[in-house]
C-alpha cells in the first residue's frame, strides 16, 4: 500500500523559519531507517506558500492566485511517500517520527488509489494505458 504522509504548515513554516541543526540531524536520521526499512519513496519539505501559486478552474476558466495562501494548519509543509503493508504500519512509523516543527505540529497520512480501487470506473484500455505511464515513470 503506497501512502502520502504530509507534514502540516505551522505558522513558524509559513514564515520561513528554518530547521535547527538538531532538527537535520533528527530527521535525517529517521530518514535513514525508512530508507533502510524500505519503506521511503520520497521525501521533501516544501517552501512557504509565499512562494508558491494556485490555479483555480471554472469550467474552462483559469485563474493564477499568487500565495501566500489561507489557513496556515491546513496546508503542507512537507511530505512523504512511502510503501507500507498497512496504514496502521504508517500510523506506527509516523508515531516514530522526530517533531518536525519547532513547536506543536500535525503530520497527515493518506492512502494512494490503486488502479483496482476505481472499479468499473476505468476501462481495460485506460488501465492499460496507465500501468504503461507508471512503468515509464518507473524507468
Amino acid at each position: 500500500m503506497r501512502v502520502m504522509v504530509l507534514v502540516k504548515a505551522t505558522e513558524d513554516s509559513e514564515a520561513g523559519v528554518m530547521p535547527t541543526t538538531e532538527m537535520f540531524d533528527e530527521m535525517g536520521a529517521y530518514n535513514e531507517q525508512l530508507v533502510e526499512a524500505g519503506i521511503m519513496q520520497a521525501g521533501e519539505g516544501l517552501q512557504p506558500t509565499a512562494a508558491g501559486k494556485r490555479v483555480a478552474f471554472d469550467g474552462d476558466s483559469r485563474t493564477v492566485i499568487d500565495g501566500p495562501f489561507g489557513v496556515t494548519n491546513e496546508l503542507v509543509a512537507g511530505f512523504w511517500i512511502w510503501e507500507v503493508e498497512s496504514l496502521e504500519e504508517a500510523v506506527e512509523w509516523v508515531k516514530r517520527a522526530p517533531n518536525p516543527m519547532p513547536g506543536p505540529s500535525e503530520i497527515e497520512i493518506r492512502p494512494f488509489y490503486e488502479l483496482e480501487d476505481f472499479g468499473d470506473s476505468i476501462s481495460p484500455e485506460q488501465t492499460q494505458h496507465e500501468e504503461g505511464l507508471r512503468q515509464r515513470l518507473a524507468e
